[in-house]
């Protein structure tokens, strides 16, 4: 339980600055001792409270976009959510086992080239319908089925979009990342996929940890704190790598 609060506080930490606490959260639970479909079911738990607490945050800039529209791509991003969700409750741990390297190796290479992919999404934006539903829906499945780099991914989304605002943006990011992450958390509480004793002290964990980001922030440069999450993901997806060669 320390080790998963110590995780869970370090993930709150590295949400709030950069992203990528599930790099921290998924394995510590798997780590445990916790298989690893119900890890990343108890993982998307830990890390919740952040995406309210981000949504909160920009509720000024949520309020900016239209009604219609915002209520449109929050049914995308649940319907998406939700399959993603299913898709996970009905894996195996041996077919989720196979799969989690490749994730925690793309979601990383992700996060490693967000800002090219966000500069090549909007370089490619004219070509693409903004605010499209396949592109969301997509995503959404994504990140109903496995949490990491989610944040970076939609953002690069939305600039295929066209969208420049990085306030919005965020705000957008932060709205629908509560969305599909409240659909996913009821899809696995209902399936009985949650390890309630140690999401609890996740959840504690990373909140405290979300406050504590913002100090920390003024203290670490940005820079260096996106290269613990790298060097974190790429370090995650050698050893779940090995795992499976074993």
């Amino acid at each position: 339980m320390i080790l998963l609060a110590l995780a869970a506080f370090a993930a709150g930490v590295l949400n709030t600055i950069a992203g990528g606490g599930s790099f921290l959260t998924f394995p510590a639970l798997v780590f445990t001792g916790v298989p690893p479909v119900i890890a990343n079911a108890t993982s998307a738990v830990a890390v919740f409270p952040g995406y309210l607490a981000g949504a909160v945050g920009f509720k000024d800039e949520l309020a900016a976009f239209d009604r219609k529209q915002m209520l449109r791509l929050c049914a995308i991003t649940l319907l998406g959510g939700l399959i993603g969700a299913v898709l996970l409750v009905i894996s195996s741990d041996g077919a989720f086992n196979f799969v989690v390297p490749f994730l925690l190796l793309a979601a990383t290479l992700v996060f490693l080239f967000g800002d090219q992919i966000r500069d090549y999404a909007a370089a490619k934006s004219r070509s693409v319908v903004p605010f499209g539903a396949v592109g969301l829906f997509l995503v959404s499945v994504y990140g109903g089925y496995f949490n990491g780099g989610l944040g970076i991914v939609l953002l690069a989304l939305f600039s295929l979009w066209g969208m420049r605002n990085i306030h919005e943006m965020n705000g957008l990011k932060n709205g629908l990342s509560f969305a599909l992450s409240g659909i996913s958390v009821a899809a696995f509480a209902v399936s009985g996929l949650v390890e309630w004793p140690q999401a609890i002290v996740m959840m504690i964990g990373a909140t405290a940890g979300g406050y504590a980001g913002a100090p920390v922030a003024r203290v670490l440069s940005k820079q260096v704190v996106r290269w613990i999450v790298i060097v974190v993901g790429f370090g995650m997806s050698a050893v779940f790598f090995a795992r499976l060669i074993a």
